[in-house]
Order: C-alpha cells, then sequence, then structure tokens
C-alpha cells in the first residue's frame, strides 16, 4: 500500500524514536489516519506508537485535540496555526513525547484561489522543543497521490524533529 521510500522512512523514524525513548502520535485530517497505518506497518512498532487521532471535522479538531474554535473559524482548518495546535494538541491529549499533525485539501472540490487542492500544511510537536511546521503545494495530482505525499513529508517532517 505505502511507497518503499515511505515505509523506510516510517522505519527509520520508529528505530530512532526506540533509541531515545520516545513515544509517538498522529493528528491526521486530510490523510485520515494512513500516517498511523504506515507507522503501525512497521513491526514493532507498539513500542513507539501510542496513538492516533483522526479529526476531519472541526468539531473533532476541537474536541479531541483542544484547537479552539473560534481559531478554526478564523482562519481556516487548512492553516499553519490550525496545525500547530493540532500536533500540541496530540501531545498533551496523548502518552506521546511527540506528534505530527497534518491539515490540507486533497480534493477533488474543495479548494479555492488561496486554498487551492494540494495544499497541506503540516506540523510536528515535541515535549519542551518549539513547535516546527512546513507548508507544502502539491499541486492537483489527485487526491490519493496528494495524501500519499502528505505521508511522506509528515513522517519527514517528524524525523527531524527526533533528530534535533
Amino acid at each position: 500500500m505505502f511507497p518503499l521510500k515511505t515505509l523506510k522512512l516510517a522505519e527509520m523514524l520508529l528505530a530512532d524514536c526506540k533509541a531515545q525513548g520516545l513515544r509517538i502520535a498522529t493528528a491526521e485530517s486530510c490523510t485520515g489516519g494512513l500516517v498511523a497505518a504506515c507507522l503501525c506497518s512497521i513491526p514493532g512498532a507498539s513500542s513507539v506508537f501510542d496513538r492516533g487521532f483522526v479529526t476531519y471535522s472541526n468539531e473533532s479538531k476541537r474536541d479531541l485535540l483542544g484547537v479552539p474554535g473560534d481559531l478554526m473559524a478564523d482562519v481556516g482548518s487548512v492553516s499553519e496555526p490550525v496545525s500547530r495546535m493540532m500536533a500540541e494538541g496530540a501531545v498533551e491529549n496523548s502518552n506521546a513525547h511527540l506528534a505530527v499533525a497534518i491539515t490540507g485539501i486533497a480534493g477533488p472540490g474543495g479548494g479555492t484561489r488561496m486554498k487551492p487542492v494540494g495544499l497541506v500544511h503540516v506540523a510536528a510537536a515535541r515535549e519542551r522543543k518549539p513547535i516546527i511546521h512546513e507548508l507544502y503545494h502539491f499541486g492537483d495530482i489527485g487526491r490519493e497521490e496528494i495524501r500519499m505525499e502528505a505521508v511522506y513529508a509528515a513522517l519527514e517532517l517528524l524525523h527531524r524533529h527526533v533528530q534535533r
């Protein structure tokens, strides 16, 4: 299901987390749990992976991760501030030391001129470290392709945060 390069990255991430005694959580919107599924496809993931939050609706982002509803109303759920709050909320509402969050527009509909299909925000939070964020413009390459690119981007950003 996942490309080999994505599985290899997930394996390296899990190994590095295990070596450092770190546990991971995920908070996913447009990827719908694919990052968690990718991590869990690696044998031994249970020693590192704590839990995954699939927060597709704004209500779930608010209820499960503590993202303020007024923030989503002001800037939209697909935004840097919301991705940062999702990552922070995943750490705070789990037994994890670090988390990655993804929110974006996978298409084929839902895009606007300001927020086109293929726009994805990824943030990673780690206890006692600054939250890091990256913005991706994958373009209108297809829903599943956008989601798979977002999974790789999330794993890569999280791995970078582990190595800091």
